[in-house]
């Protein structure tokens, strides 16, 4: 298992970017003609209350045999009883353009999406029993248009987010949570904070939000999220999000993108900081070098197995809110343009996002 799963990550890592913000910024005519849907889009029944009791419709949970979430790499395990609960939200996995949202049953997608989960999610494991739905996600190309197709595909869904969380916080008990996405997961999450966790009970159990590969405005969206950003490495009930750049940067597209949209609040995001959490401290804003990193996920030569090695890569935030890496480390040949490490946004912390949810954990309900 762990070889097929390097081999097809190192291959299919490039498709965590379909969900990923930043392919909104490169809409060129060859990728629109290949990717965008050109079938209009068909409006579904919303889910009904109890689909997500339904153990088939769980990438992961607790109970589901060969659980994907539960990898590791060598040297870490995934705990016998973890105290918490996890919502853990995939990014994009379905690249066809037949239609705009993917069915529960493409095999691929979902084979790609538990891949994802191995990568991402495994980082929780260690404190968190983890729940990841599959959901009717907005296809790649979905994000590579401004078609009003393309905003109903992301709002159906949602919907199906809605319903698998309302069946997560039955089944997950009385337990301390963390919330946790990537990419076009992420967006979702910032949707669930704003409608479900803000204002609400449920906010006062969330160990922490890590909403990451999506950007996030303090003044223009965090008002509206329920939960402050994450200023210190032993605060709970907080939001982490982070996007990865190496340098040279040239986040201008993002930041352009970003500059012509309307925030949660109402307000235009053009010209705001978006939240920078440093994934090695843990701290907002800040710097750290590469000797603080407790380690990268790194496939080996051979594709036969993964290691984590440390002190790899430095990072620190800028003034806008991106993440900087330094010299960008070779990981692999899905550097989307820019030196922008979207892709690679866990894996490239994975230790310290894993030491992370502990310290937070243990810091929750002091």
């Amino acid at each position: 298992m762990a070889r097929k799963f390097l081999y097809i990550f190192a291959v299919l890592i490039v498709l965590a970017i379909a969900g990923g913000f930043a392919y909104r910024l490169f809409p060129t005519q060859i990728m629109r003609l290949s990717m965008v849907p050109s079938a209009p889009f068909e409006a579904q029944p919303r889910a009904a209350p109890n689909t997500y009791a339904n153990a088939k419709m769980w990438l992961a949970r607790p109970d589901k045999p060969g659980n994907p979430a539960l990898w590791t790499p060598p040297g870490y395990k995934p705990a016998a009883a973890p105290e918490a609960a996890v919502f853990f939200i995939h990014p994009t996995s379905y690249l066809e353009r037949a239609q705009w949202n993917a069915p529960l049953d493409n095999q691929e997608a979902n084979d790609r999406a538990a891949l994802f989960l191995r990568a991402q999610a495994s980082a929780f494991n260690e404190i968190g029993a983890i729940w990841a739905p599959r959901y009717r996600q907005a296809t790649f190309g979905a994000f590579l248009t401004n078609q009003a197709e393309a905003e109903k595909a992301l709002d159906l869904a949602y919907g199906d987010i809605v319903i698998a969380f309302d069946q997560f916080l039955k089944e997950a008990g009385d337990r301390p949570i963390i919330l946790a996405g990537h990419s076009q997961g992420a967006l979702h999450l910032t949707r669930l904070l704003r409608d479900r966790i803000a204002g609400t009970p449920l906010a006062k159990r969330v160990v922490a939000a890590y909403v990451v590969g999506w950007p996030i405005s303090k003044t223009a969206d965090l008002p509206r999220l329920g939960l402050p950003e994450c200023a210190t490495a032993d605060q709970a009930g907080c939001i982490l999000s982070w996007q990865s750049f190496g340098e040279p940067a040239d986040p201008s597209g993002i930041i352009d993108t970003f500059d012509a949209t309307t925030g949660f609040t109402g307000a235009p995001r053009k010209g705001t900081a978006m939240v920078c959490t440093n994934p090695i401290t843990g701290t907002l804003g800040a710097a750290a070098p590469a000797t603080a990193n407790l380690g990268t996920l790194v496939p080996s030569a051979d594709l036969g197995s993964a290691t984590i090695e440390p002190r790899q890569v430095p990072a620190r935030c800028d003034g806008r809110g991106l993440l900087l890496i330094g010299t960008p480390p070779n990981l692999g040949n899905y550097v989307l343009p820019g030196n922008n490490y979207h892709v690679y946004d866990y894996s490239l912390f994975w230790a310290n996002v894993r030491a992370d949810a502990a310290r937070r954990l243990a810091a929750f309900g002091k």
